[in-house]
């Protein structure tokens, strides 16, 4: 069994202990096992479960997109490392030791999960509806957020780019498989595993300041401390693995924030607090909220649009992957449909040095992964290695259907400041811009939504933290 099946049933069997152990001190508020079936039932609580299915194939349309596009958008991963240059790298080397990577390792999946399944759960379970449903959206809405950050401004993993960085993660035996096709190694910016949680704690602020409910005197305090330790372990975790930029932490929150806000504000209505869903909604309150919205997305679809086309200007220029000295690293083929071909041009782009690369299957990886290293020597007797001489590039035909690849790329210099910069144009027929366009609107609709409202209560002398639709403003005052 994979890393994936084993955390969720270990996720699973801790269901119940967790609820249990974090209701110690106010087991007044737990549901009784017998009205489980009524409470989902009265609660609609099946449409969370619903919520987690779109999310899956969201996710899913999201990857089947970024690997064609990139072609078109390139990456902006020299320009990440020109401000924050080897910092993540001095965190590796400064605590790296093969036991913290293990725990990290395990950390890095299994409480990602965990806070994401289990927090919907224990809020159920504790007769919290509302922040039931804002943990279910806190999950499907954020990750839709960052869709076009992931789709138009690619940032490859630190252990991709930075010369002596280890990683830790993908190169792990046990995880390869599971990462190579779930993860396509450049969605570095913004980090999820700081925009989840960090939205976590931010709803239940949001939640607790508009109840007027000190949080040091919440029943779920312990909860919520919980979740901000695993956050501040996993901003450690995303740098040490050699996956994340220390950037990605303050767009990851950021990320996180538009999301809980967006997610506060709009769940009112959809529980009809404040009467029917659409009750206060007119022509000149649609108009209004289309012309602000409409600008704030038309804004950053002139941004994205822009960033392409520079990229698209500047392909000749653009370097996918860098390998210092000895480094080994692999770029993920997504599979094919039948009677597809998809291209890889491979170009080392340095003037001296040749490169080496082989193409294996990642079902056959991870006998040659291991503790945050790829035995190249093992890959060179079981397949076949090609060299690419330096300023010198080669074309791979890749037309396999249903099967995910590893382009395997090895600096065959002993010295780690021998660094060769590479370009892998993978052309897959059709980049599907216009089909990425779409899938990122409801992401730049979400901020000027959440810029709008944050404007209009500005202006209304309100909270922040004000859920309360706008048409109840006057009847309150």
């Amino acid at each position: 069994m994979g890393p994936y099946g084993v955390m969720m049933g270990i996720i699973l069997v801790l269901t119940p202990v967790t609820c249990w152990l974090f209701t110690l001190g106010c087991k007044e508020v737990r549901t009784p096992l017998k009205d489980a079936y009524r409470i989902i039932i009265e609660k609609k609580y099946y449409l969370h479960i619903l919520g987690y299915a779109v999310i899956i194939k969201w996710k899913a349309l999201t990857d089947n997109l970024n690997e064609p596009l990139k072609i078109k958008t390139g990456n902006w991963t020299e320009l990440i490392y020109t401000i924050e240059g080897n910092a993540t790298l001095w965190i590796q080397q400064a605590f790296e030791n093969s036991y913290l990577t293990e725990f990290l390792n395990f950390h890095y999946l299994f409480i990602y999960l965990f806070l994401i399944y289990i927090t919907t759960v224990y809020f159920a379970y504790v007769g919290e509806r509302d922040l039931t449903d804002k943990m279910t959206l806190n999950y499907l809405l954020i990750y839709a957020i960052a869709v076009p950050y992931y789709l138009f401004f690619n940032v490859e993993v630190t252990s991709s780019w930075i010369p002596g960085m280890d990683a830790l993660l993908y190169h792990d035996s046990w995880y390869v498989e599971f990462y190579s096709t779930h993860d396509p190694l450049d969605n570095a910016v913004p980090s999820l595993h700081v925009a989840i949680p960090f939205g976590m704690l931010l709803l239940n602020w949001l939640h607790c300041k508009e109840k007027g409910i000190q949080i040091k005197e919440w029943n779920h305090y312990r909860y919520h401390l919980f979740i901000l330790a695993n956050t501040i372990l996993f901003i450690f975790t995303i740098a040490y693995l050699g996956i994340h930029w220390l950037v990605d932490i303050p767009l990851g929150m950021f990320v996180g924030a538009i999301g809980a806000l967006f997610i506060h504000y709009l769940q009112p209505r959809l529980r009809n607090d404040f009467g029917k869903t659409f009750k206060g909604v007119n022509r000149k309150k649609i108009t209004t909220h289309a012309i602000f919205e409409g600008a704030v997305t038309l804004f950053l679809l002139a941004l994205i649009m822009i960033s392409v086309n520079y990229q698209e200007d500047n392909i000749d220029d653009r370097v996918s992957l860098r390998l210092g000295g000895g480094d080994t690293l692999f770029e993920i083929y997504n599979p094919l449909v039948e009677g597809q071909t998809m291209t890889s041009e491979i170009i080392n782009l340095d003037d001296s040095n040749n490169l080496e690369y082989a193409i294996v299957n990642v079902e056959d990886s991870p006998e040659y992964m291991g503790d945050g290293n790829i035995d190249w020597i093992k890959i060179k007797k079981d397949f076949e290695v090609k060299t690419i001489n330096s300023s010198s590039s080669v074309n791979e035909i890749v037309n396999a259907p249903d099967e995910w690849n590893l382009l395997i790329l090895h600096n065959p210099n002993s010295n780690v400041e021998n660094v060769i910069e590479i370009r892998v144009l993978n052309d897959y027929g059709d980049e599907r811009y216009l089909d990425s366009l779409l899938l990122s609107l409801p992401s730049l609709w979400i901020t000027g939504f959440v810029v709008f409202r944050l404007t209009r209560l500005n202006k209304n002398e309100r909270n922040l933290f004000d859920s309360t639709p706008s048409h109840a403003w006057g009847e309150e005052e």
